[in-house]
């Protein structure tokens, strides 16, 4: 995957300013990440094997195809640039 440029005024637009932007980037993208660790967990919890020791845990080559597949996804931080850009994501202060 290659990387590719982000117009910071074009992100500046979707909020007060650039630092307020980020901080809900940064929010959107953990919130995705954990997202993604619980969906893959469930999915590969089907392969866990209850032994005594690690050295028994052998390779599975549908758990192999899961994990692969998981890391062809789109990064958390890009997807919450595509959520930011494409208004997704709302966002509020908290209240004192």
């Amino acid at each position: 995957m290659s990387l590719q440029p982000l117009d910071l005024s074009a992100i500046d637009n979707h909020a007060e300013n650039i630092y307020e932007a980020i901080v809900v980037l940064s929010n959107r993208a953990r919130q995705i990440n954990e997202e993604m660790k619980i969906r893959l967990n469930q999915e590969l919890e089907a392969f866990t094997t209850r032994g005594d020791s690690e050295e028994e845990v052998e390779s599975n080559p549908e758990q192999t195809r899961i994990s692969i597949e998981f890391e062809k996804l789109p990064k958390p931080t890009q997807k919450a640039v595509e959520d930011l850009m494409d208004d997704r994501v709302s966002y509020r202060y908290k209240e004192e």
